[in-house]
């Protein structure tokens, strides 16, 4: 089945999240409600946007919650049936969501979203060396959606001259970065594509066997990551909310310490800065060459 066909055929499971999201409301001007896609292990995210929300609520005198999803395509779908009201995208999901909701702005992102990297993966042993050495192996990207783990490697792959699903022995998509990674450690797949930040936070963390798994290729960067707000948030709960939001996530500072840092630790960065929407033009191109965005 083709990319589009298995992402097509997990709309029921996407549709499916969004009826408990959808229960929880937005839209009424009480709760404001914040999301993310699923990249990493869900502990850790949790930890994340907990924590990011209890910040909101207190530097905007808002109700702010966080809505967790466990797939990429419930959270597009939530930020267009205004479940979610702020949203913490890659640089695919960010376009499809704005796609989704004319006028809806990117507010901010971190320094490092603008040169963002994938990483390929494979045993050391495998003589796999670069991405033409993958025909005739098993190769797992990661979710369907995400930009680091599956768009921009397959486009690198196709640039390279190969079709995974014509040229590889068989193509998984895992879910996430950390399930990528794990997957190929373990044996089960012979290699793999994920978030070069993710791969790098997990080596540093010496919680990945490097004798089982390792990187052989990382792409040129590309922007990524971005937070992206719906168009009617003053309309809906008072003039000037988009500004607040946008400046307390302008705000944060890892050097300020406490919360502050623990959020931002929990993004791998120190500050958040302005992003506009023309920085993901590239990302959309891609998308369209590869016929994930018709």
């Amino acid at each position: 089945m083709s990319p589009i066909g298995r992402a097509l055929s997990r709309v029921g499971v996407a549709l499916a999240a969004i009826v408990t999201i959808a229960a929880c409301g937005g839209g009424e001007g009480t709760t404001l409600y914040i999301g993310g896609v699923p990249d990493q292990d869900l502990s850790l995210l949790e930890g994340r946007f907990e924590k990011l929300a209890e910040y909101l609520s207190q530097e905007t005198d808002l109700d702010v919650r966080y809505l967790p999803s466990t797939d990429y395509a419930a959270v597009v779908i939530g930020f267009r049936t205004d479940s979610l009201q702020l949203a913490w995208f890659g640089g695919l999901t960010g376009v499809q969501a704005r796609l989704a909701v004319p006028h809806a702005r990117a507010l901010a992102r971190r320094a490092g979203d603008e040169r963002f990297h994938s990483v390929f993966v494979a045993p050391p042993d495998s003589g796999i060396e670069s991405i033409t050495d993958l025909r005739d192996r098993s190769f797992s990207f990661g979710s369907e959606s995400s930009t680091s783990g599956h768009l921009m490697p397959r486009f690198y792959i196709t640039e390279a001259g190969l079709d995974p699903e014509e040229e590889f022995a068989a193509v998984n998509y895992s879910g996430s970065h950390d399930k990528t990674w794990k997957l190929v450690e373990a044996g089960a797949w012979e290699a793999g594509a994920l978030n070069a930040n993710v791969w790098e936070t997990r080596v540093k963390a010496g919680v990945i066997d490097l004798s089982k798994v390792d990187a052989f290729w990382s792409t040129p960067p590309y922007f990524d990551y971005h937070w992206v707000a719906r168009p009617d948030l003053d309309e809906v709960y008072g003039e000037g909310v988009t500004e607040r939001l946008n400046a307390a996530l302008l705000d944060l500072d890892a050097g300020r310490g406490g919360i502050q840092a623990e959020i931002m630790d929990a993004f791998q960065a120190d500050r958040f800065i302005p992003t506009e929407e023309d920085n993901y033009g590239a990302i959309e191109q891609v998308a369209r060459q590869l016929g994930i965005i018709k």
